[in-house]
């Protein structure tokens, strides 16, 4: 393929490449940028093109890999740097919220609670509690469904009442 041929095969895929550089980037101007740095892109390793290739794939690929690597640019850049000396300042998010010491004590009597529950219906209660879907519940523990959905249930009646009855 010529200098020429390619620059006009190029060209003429502008209007496609925007159109896809708009779904990636969803901003009229940002896809307009990707679609310029694709073609300099473009232009610039036009050598490396090999001509039984299909060329429209190729410039596709450039673009796509020009927008995941600029995204990733941005969140490496989005990461905050702190050059104090106290690493524990680092692990803190900045949005962060400690919770008041009542909650803490709170969620302490709670926790409490959970425990002594008898075994039977605590189980089920806090598997269910840790994120498992009451399938893996039943298969984890060798009951059926209606006995780990009334356990679980059973567990926050008796949870519930001994909370409204304190308050």
């Amino acid at each position: 393929m010529t200098k020429l041929q390619f620059q006009k095969s190029l060209v003429g895929l502008e209007d496609r490449l925007y159109y896809y550089a708009l779904s990636l980037t969803t901003n009229q101007d940002a896809a307009a940028d990707l679609v310029q740095e694709t073609f300099l892109k473009a232009l610039n390793y036009q050598s490396k093109f090999k001509e039984d290739t299909n060329f429209k794939a190729w410039v596709y690929t450039i673009m796509k890999n020009t927008f995941i690597n600029d995204y990733r640019k941005k969140v490496k850049n989005k990461m905050n740097l702190d050059s104090s000396s106290n690493d524990y300042l680092l692990s803190i998010a900045k949005n962060k919220v400690f919770a008041a010491p009542d909650a803490q004590q709170e969620m302490k009597e709670i926790y409490h609670a959970i425990d002594n529950l008898p075994e039977n219906i605590r189980a089920p209660f806090v598997l269910f509690q840790k994120g498992y879907k009451y399938t893996e519940i039943c298969d984890i523990l060798g009951l059926p469904m209606g006995t780990v959905k009334s356990r679980i249930f059973l567990s926050r009646k008796k949870l519930e009442d001994q909370f409204l009855n304190v308050q």
